[in-house]
């Protein structure tokens, strides 16, 4: 595959969808071009948690725009995430449907901490190179991020449940700013900041950093008002707040440097904002240009040079449940085997970066993963760890997807039909169930010419017959495989090939 020499990331935040694409030169990536629109789809939540149809009209407006400037690219290219209104959202999977449509490139949900990581890989990426370790502060339109990393490297990510236009609907509803519900939003912050303020401080930082819109119109105002010459200072956001009290509303009118996006949401952002100064004992913040769309860009970039964090992660994932290595290779290897077989016909070098060939790779990697947890029913145990854990590069749909798969790579298929296994997702369950089974004495036996085939009935298996006849219980655990199959509706044929069938096979 020709690495593209053009990349794009799409931000579909609570507050504002941002666009960013830029040039691949060395190993960095420059600027071409960058759009952004305040859609505020969380200003669109109701109070039964679903985006409401005006929202949602803003949304595929901006999306269908984004797509034109996207066309053309191709898909690896291209990368679009959603962020905390997306991921709390009931309605989400309609929204998302109608949305891809538009923009035409797949959207992921990802959660929070693979948010902040993200966040943090642009924001290091936007700084000079430092050894020593960084506070990074994000306050999104549905979630604030708090990092502390060094260099590329984040150690400590938290995502919590607040953000500027969550906070600014809820104490200050029609833009009424009064001291005691400034108090009120700062409170609040506090106690939300509270679970892990000792953690960080433990840890420590040498500067703290402010990124995406809220800490950059912050620090314009505190700029444009002489509150302060640059960044965010402590002084400068308690005048801003003063200000902000005074005047009843954040009104571009009175407050220099306000812009007047930034005027429904500028409240809850400065109530986060002083909450996080006090709780953490900031004095003072440098404001980066950095921010989720560039982390993103510099994650995919990695994918594209096979620098994928997903690889890293399972790795580290295998060592942390003490997955036995050479079985979760014998089996990546037979399924992977199994999936080519079935694709034959298409292009070799685009199954190097097929998601499909790529997630049963990693489902045969960590189908094993509750082993460590207990031997019985242990594919449920995976199933559970790879769905609930934080998993850096994979998004929510992505781990949701993994584990289906692992969950169903084993046992019977009709307990598993009504877990969202759609499409191809029966062919990646078929390679890992078959190549599972064939491997059960789990030592390097010499896996027999095998012939699989697939149609919209379900599959096919075509092994040597003299195998099967010295191999009886695979071959009894092959007919039991069928049963599960025609329970879920689903054929599997078995059948064995004569020697002189096998000759010829052999010779092709």
């Amino acid at each position: 595959m020709r690495r593209p020499e053009v990349l794009a990331a799409v931000d579909l935040g609570s507050n504002s969808f941002h666009l960013q694409i830029g040039r691949v030169v060395d190993g960095q990536i420059y600027p071409l071009d960058a759009m952004r629109e305040a859609v505020r789809l969380g200003a669109g939540l109701t109070a039964d948690k679903r985006i409401d149809r005006a929202a949602q009209a803003r949304a595929l407006e901006t999306l269908a725009r984004f797509g034109e400037r996207l066309r053309g690219l191709p898909r690896h290219a291209v990368r679009a995430v959603g962020t905390n209104t997306l991921r709390v959202a009931k309605n989400a999977s309609q929204v998302l449907r109608d949305a891809r449509a538009v923009l035409g490139f797949p959207i992921e949900v990802i959660a929070g901490r693979e948010e902040a990581r993200l966040i943090y890989l642009g924001v290091a990426h936007s700084l000079p190179p430092a050894a020593h370790r960084r506070l990074v502060v994000d306050i999104g339109g549905g979630s604030t991020e708090l990092i502390i990393g060094t260099g590329f490297e984040p150690l400590l990510t938290e995502s919590l449940y607040m953000g500027c236009v969550s906070w600014s609907l809820r104490y200050f509803p029609e833009g009424k700013i009064e001291k005691s519900r400034m108090k009120a939003a700062e409170l609040a912050a506090r106690q939300e900041l509270s679970g892990m303020v000792r953690e960080y401080r433990a840890l420590g930082w040498q500067d703290a950093v402010g990124s995406s819109g809220t800490a950059r119109a912050v620090e314009a105002i505190l700029r444009a008002s002489e509150f302060a010459q640059s960044g965010i200072t402590r002084e400068g956001l308690e005048r801003l707040r003063a200000l902000l009290i005074k005047h009843e509303r954040a009104d571009p009118d009175r407050i220099a440097g306000l812009r007047d996006n930034r005027v429904a949401v500028l409240p809850g952002g400065v109530a986060i904002l002083s909450a996080a100064f006090e709780a953490l004992g900031i004095e003072a913040m440098t404001v980066s240009e950095g921010a989720l769309r560039h982390g993103v860009l510099y994650d995919l970039l990695g994918r594209v040079q096979h620098a994928d964090m997903r690889a890293a992660t399972v790795a580290q994932f295998m060592r942390r449940y003490h997955v036995d290595a050479e079985q979760s290779e014998r089996v990546r290897s037979v399924a992977l085997r199994i999936y080519d077989a079935l694709a034959a016909g298409e292009d070799v070098e685009a199954r190097e970066d097929d998601p499909d060939r790529l997630m049963l790779d990693w489902a045969a990697r960590l189908a094993e993963t509750g082993l460590s947890i207990a031997h019985a029913q242990y594919h449920k145990h995976s199933a559970y760890v790879l769905s609930n854990a934080d998993m850096p590069g994979f998004s929510r749909m992505e781990q949701q997807r993994l584990a289906r798969i692992v969950l169903a790579h084993r046992g019977k298929l009709g307990k598993v039909q009504d877990i969202g296994l759609e499409g191809s997702d029966w062919t990646l369950v078929f390679a890992l169930r078959l190549a599972t089974l064939l491997l059960r004495s789990r030592t390097d036996v010499r896996v027999p010419l095998l012939r699989v085939s697939a149609d919209d009935a379900g599959f096919g298996l075509a092994l040597p017959q003299a195998w099967l006849d010295e191999n009886p219980l695979t071959a009894d655990a092959l007919e039991s495989e069928a049963g599960h199959w025609k329970a879920v509706g689903m054929k599997l044929a078995v059948s064995g090939l004569s020697e002189k069938k096998v000759a010829a096979l052999g010779r092709g």
